[in-house]
């Protein structure tokens, strides 16, 4: 039971622990299902980070003279889940924009909840705690701003493109010679 700020700030970071070690596992995923080198070496690069995540997470448990423990984070299992739901039914052009998509899901969950781990270490005095959380928020945001980048230097139009490719429409039964709302699409 949570009675004090104390106790949310335990149960919080409870949470952010097991999220990071899931990511741990997932992030591989991701880069193996990735078409664009860049994109991979991003989730590869961010999986080495992670696990630094980790090793800070059980530092600021030490710090505060608690049990480095894991509590399973519903939020972050769902954000996963849609990950492997593009992985399994994305088809290879569009694959790369549905797993960026899930991998900032993840990362604006992490900068939420460092963010408010980062304001409750300070509310409360934990002082030593604050850095480290601080550093690792400081990295999920670099990391964000990277996925964003990636995105926008050609990953989402050539999803797009690909999209086109292997979407044909029907003409308008109408015969006004192009696609009209409602018209049945081919793919």
């Amino acid at each position: 039971m949570m009675k004090s700020m104390d106790d949310l700030f335990y149960n919080l970071l409870e949470d952010v622990y097991y999220a990071e070690k899931q990511l741990v596992k997932t992030l591989p995923k991701l880069a193996k299902k990735s078409t664009s080198p860049e994109l991979e070496k991003a989730f590869m690069d961010h999986r080495s980070e992670t696990e630094q995540h980790v090793e800070r997470l059980e530092r600021v448990f030490e710090m505060i003279g608690k049990k480095a423990r894991a509590r399973k984070c519903d939020a972050i299992l769902g954000i996963i889940k849609e990950g492997e739901d593009v992985m399994k039914q994305a088809g290879d052009g569009i694959c790369d924009a549905g797993l960026l998509a899930a991998a900032q899901a993840a990362e604006h969950y992490e900068i939420a909840r460092y963010g408010t781990l980062c304001a409750w270490a300070k509310t409360l005095g934990h002082d030593d705690a604050l850095g480290p959380l601080h550093e690792t928020l400081e990295e999920e945001k670099k990391a964000d701003a990277l996925l964003t980048s990636i995105a926008e230097s050609g990953v989402n139009e050539a999803a797009m493109k690909e999209a086109a490719r292997t979407s044909q429409v029907l003409p308008c039964p109408d015969r006004h010679g192009r696609a009209c709302p409602g018209h049945p699409r081919l793919g």
